[in-house]
């Protein structure tokens, strides 16, 4: 069934998309198509061929991740390749993947266990050796990566790999508060992370739309609080397993004292005014916040944390800490008086007296608490790690501080910015390329975050999968591995694999293009490939959106970022520079014809009630190449260029800029490029 989808998205792609994947082959980038890059490598000659009859040993101490890890190595190539293969042993001499783990790992992972691999490819087969399963987990993967198909079938080329993580602590959080995410998606997820080499899951379980794990201890906070949606202790520890045999860890976040509705629904008495509560249905920062001045706060708190870290067993316990208002404490006059009395002056001292009382909650479940930066004050105690989610001056001021930080800002998923915006962002940049070498140290690493307010369950793998890779590549690899466009192209590729390993990214995307226009399916993939959702937090407009409200309008049926208008984009830049070849010009007339006839092909399907408020961008676009394909005529002979002409188009096409219906349409940027190059 996933072959005769992928079949049919690929029978539905522009000439545009089939050409420039063409010609991405012919320039793979350096390693390959290897990602993250690893920290050292070397070319050999000659490559090892894929066949039946391949065979493992595994040697060293017996970790049963890495046995684990060497079988999902062989179904992972047997699927890749359409190459029946079996798991078959045989002594390290004689094995085709001789696999050798030098010592056995934590029983707990822990942040900075060595991750490191060697991994050697010849003719014969390859030899992966690791201090750890970590590194074996780790070197399979990449092994995967550099099997590509070629003239002899599918091959590994002849290599010498040595390589090692930059930051220690690489991450994703995934909010299954706000949108329920099920087992199947947080195992993809997993999945996806394994194959990019992250190794922290930041697990979001509480918010004000839903409580999502059951607690026996407190049971109305599940029963009550999740809205039928939780996770039962026993699918927790499912999860834990299948996580840390892909070498994950995951760090659960409960969010306290704001961020904490679902809370009061089955436990009013410790919000800081009157219930009754609901589960929220909508998006915001709301006023209910947990009272910092009863023991009996800090009595249910000690309760409950000490079942959930008996529960998750990593190191790291998200506190949360952001974003609290105030507003029921202001309106609490026994609240003000304990303010008072304790000289808190401020909401944000009550705030620091709640977070010292938690920390130590926590630790003395000898567990380390991490929160948002909010709670970076003076007096918060120096084994907090500071998680900077509104910029890198919070997270210098925190290893200032004599904190250990990590970095979230500039890895937002949520925001729909391109995977460049993420790739560029730096935990050393800004701010902490100041701090001395010792102070940079602190830095444990990044997460990118999929809070879930305008994802389902449905479209999440889009919103997530490639730019995480490119995330991924940053927390990875050195400072010094920055070339955006060796990035895509390498990104294209692990995505199409990603979908081999069952994550959803491009089948779910095509599954909903295709239930909005199943008989025009062509030509609502040629409008939805040069659109993008609009940015940041700007999904409003006439819709209203809740926990309830669909998502299956054409927003969120496209990526985040529209690849192929990247591409035209890039073959625009080339034609300005006068550095285009015949095929690249004609490759964008041939590709603006196709644009301009696209509405009048997709105009009985912009008749469905969800599409209808696209005909005006579907006009746009049609116009936009119209223009596109006057300025390609002209800059082939400027002498006919009618005299204003170039300032009428320009004034036409600025306000297709804008966002309209939620989208962008992003191949009018490099149409406004030709028309400007017409006029010089």
């Amino acid at each position: 069934m996933r072959f005769f989808v992928l079949l049919c998205m690929l029978s539905a792609t522009s000439l545009f998309a089939i050409q420039s994947l063409t010609a991405n082959a012919a320039h793979p980038g350096p390693p390959w198509n290897l990602m993250p890059v690893p920290a050292k490598l070397e070319s050999g000659s000659g490559q090892w061929i894929v066949q039946q009859g391949l065979t493992i040993s595994l040697s060293g101490v017996d970790d049963p991740r890495v046995r684990s890890a060497a079988q999902r190595f062989v179904d992972h190539l047997s699927h890749q390749t359409g190459i029946p293969l079996h798991y078959l042993t045989a002594e390290p001499d004689k094995a085709t993947i001789a696999i050798r783990c030098e010592r056995a790992g934590e029983k707990v992972q822990k942040l900075g266990e060595d991750e490191s691999y060697k991994l050697d490819v010849t003719e014969t087969g390859a030899k992966l050796s690791a201090p750890t399963a970590l590194g074996v987990i780790h070197g399979l993967q990449t092994l995967l990566q550099l099997v590509a198909p070629g003239p002899q079938g599918f091959a590994a080329p002849a290599v010498h790999i040595e390589d090692v993580p930059r930051f220690p602590w690489r991450g994703l959080l995934l909010d299954s508060c706000r949108h329920w995410m099920p087992m199947e998606v947080v195992k993809r997820t997993l999945d996806g992370m394994e194959a990019v080499k992250m190794n922290v899951l930041h697990f979001h379980l509480s918010e004000n739309q839903g409580f999502r794990v059951e607690s026996r201890k407190f049971p109305k906070l599940h029963e009550m609080g999740s809205g039928g949606h939780y996770y039962s202790q026993e699918q927790i520890k499912e999860l834990l397993a299948y996580a840390r045999d892909r070498g994950i860890r995951v760090m659960p976040e409960f969010d306290m004292p704001g961020h904490a509705t679902a809370w009061f629904v089955g436990y009013p008495e410790l919000a800081s005014a009157p219930g009754p509560y609901e589960v929220e249905t909508k998006w915001g920062v709301f006023d209910p916040a947990m009272d910092p001045t009863k023991e009996s706060t800090y009595k249910f708190l000690d309760k409950f944390i000490g079942e959930m870290t008996e529960l998750f067993p990593d190191e790291f316990f998200h506190l949360g800490g952001d974003e609290v208002n105030g507003k029921q404490w202001n309106g609490s006059s026994q609240i003000q008086s304990f303010m008072k009395s304790h000289n808190l002056n401020t909401n944000e001292d009550l705030q620091t007296y709640f977070t010292q009382r938690v920390v130590k909650i926590i630790q003395k479940y000898k567990k380390t608490p991490v929160g948002w930066d909010e709670v970076l004050t003076p007096d918060l105690p120096k084994d907090v790690v500071v998680h900077s989610w509104r910029g890198p001056e919070s997270e210098a001021k925190a290893v200032q501080d004599g904190h250990r930080a990590l970095l979230s800002n500039g890895y937002y998923l949520d925001l729909a910015e391109p995977a460049d915006k993420h790739y560029l962002n730096d935990p050393l940049g800004g701010d902490a390329a100041k701090l001395s070498p010792e102070q940079q140290k602190m830095i444990l690493g990044g997460e990118a975050c999929m809070w879930s307010e305008m994802v389902s369950a449905e479209n999440v793998d889009s919103r997530i999968w490639p730019r995480t890779a490119a995330i991924a590549e940053r927390l990875w690899s050195s400072v010094d591995v920055r070339d955006v466009d060796s990035m895509y192209n390498r990104m294209e590729v692990v995505s199409e694999r990603l979908e081999t390993l069952g994550l959803t990214q491009h089948s779910a995307l095509h599954s909903m293009k295709e239930r909005l226009a199943p008989q025009h399916l062509y030509a609502l993939r040629t409008l939805a490939n040069t659109v993008e959702p609009v940015k940041g937090y700007s999904r409003s407009g006439t819709h209203k959106y809740s926990t309830d409200a669909p998502l299956n309008r054409l927003p969120d049926a496209v990526p985040p970022e529209s690849i192929e208008a990247r591409k035209f984009a890039r073959l625009v830049d080339r034609i300005v520079a006068r550095t285009a070849s015949e095929a690249d010009i004609a490759l964008v007339r041939d590709t603006m014809i196709d644009w301009k006839l696209n509405h009048d092909r997709l105009s009985p399907a912009l008749q469905n009630s969800l599409l209808t408020e696209d005909i005006a961008i579907s006009q746009n676009l049609s116009a936009a190449a119209t223009i596109g394909l006057q300025a390609l005529d002209m800059l082939g002979s400027p002498s006919s260029v009618p005299t204003g002409w170039a300032d009428q188009q320009m004034a036409q096409l600025e306000p297709m800029k804008k966002g309209q219906a939620e989208l962008l349409l992003m191949v009018v940027p490099p149409i406004q490029k030709l028309v400007q190059a017409v006029s010089k």
